[in-house]
């Protein structure tokens, strides 16, 4: 029986306490960092080199500590991949199912989910819809039986998890697998082909805003199905969680998004309209400038105030 996504999270985290504790621990007769090393003078005699002053050991930049995906990617069971003998999408259950027990298939579930500007047709069958599509960030307009544009992706494909696990589940553990809302999104058709069952090592969007989160959501469906990673598939994973180490582990319903884009600061009103600045107060109010209020006027600060009243430069 599969533990839940958060007691598998808790534990990954703990693991990762104990190691970097243990690893923090010196052993041995090891000398601690920023000893005094003996150097051997021209004399012969020995004496001790320059300690590293504390000035230096503060202004060191500290590693950047990483969030649940990073710490979940690196609990996954790195073994090879195993014969792809046996797969076929059969055996991950007889097309799309009704898993959740809510009337409608997995994949009418994520088009509606992901879809804005639906039509659907009894409550279940949505028959066109628009989507922005993670993989490539362009607008799609689905429209079902005209050009097959949407696809469903199984985020970690089938055959790849056949090929790291799944070839030893029970058929109900398969074909939930394949109809988890974690391991599905709707994308382009056109991407969803071109990645066909690679994994992180071999394939990635084209649109990079969007790579943290879908590794990150690799990283989770393989940890709630205990489905593991190559090497090189662990690597690649890393090096793009590197980029965003604060990226957490998704949940179910969570949207392959990328983040939003920091907006760049505006420059105050204030600073954009400065008056010239002189030597006093008296050569501003001749040249027709101020007064000017504390707190409300950046030129306030270029001038004494002598009667400590919040305003200088009074006419």
């Amino acid at each position: 029986m599969r533990l839940p996504t958060s007691a598998r999270l808790l534990a990954v985290v703990a693991a990762s306490t104990l190691a970097v504790t243990a690893c923090s621990t010196p052993t041995g007769t090891v000398s601690p960092v920023g000893s005094p090393v003996p150097v051997a003078s021209s004399a012969g005699t020995t004496t001790p080199a320059p300690t590293p002053s504390a000035t230096a050991t503060a202004e060191s930049s500290p590693a950047p500590s990483h969030g649940e995906a990073y710490a979940a990617a690196l609990a996954l069971t790195v073994k090879g991949r195993a014969p792809k003998t046996g797969y076929s999408r059969e055996e991950f259950g007889d097309g799309w199912q009704d898993t959740d027990g809510n009337g409608c298939d997995a994949r009418n579930d994520m088009l509606a989910l992901r879809l804005t500007d639906l039509e659907v047709q009894g409550g279940c069958i949505v028959l066109a819809g628009t989507l922005e599509d993670p993989y490539t960030a362009t607008i799609i307009r689905f429209q079902r039986g005209g050009a097959s544009e949407v696809d469903i992706d199984h985020i970690v494909a089938l055959s790849d998890a056949w090929q790291k696990g799944a070839f030893a589940w029970d058929e109900d553990t398969r074909v939930e697998f394949a109809n988890d809302p974690l391991n599905l999104e709707p994308v382009d058709a056109g991407a969803n082909r071109q990645k066909g069952d690679a994994d992180a090592a071999s394939w990635l969007p084209s649109n990079i805003a969007v790579r943290c989160a879908y590794v990150a959501r690799q990283v989770a469906v393989k940890t709630e199905y205990d489905v593991w990673v190559t090497q090189a598939e662990l690597d690649a994973m890393l090096l793009v969680l590197d980029t965003c180490p604060g990226e957490p582990l998704p949940a179910r319903g969570d949207a392959l998004e990328a983040p939003p884009a920091e907006a760049s600061p505006t420059p105050s009103a204030t600073a954009a309209s400065s008056d010239p600045r002189f030597s006093s107060c008296a050569k501003a109010i001749d040249a027709g400038f101020g007064p000017y209020v504390k707190g409300e006027d950046e030129e306030y600060a270029w001038y004494r105030d002598g009667d400590g009243d919040g305003i200088v430069c009074e006419r």
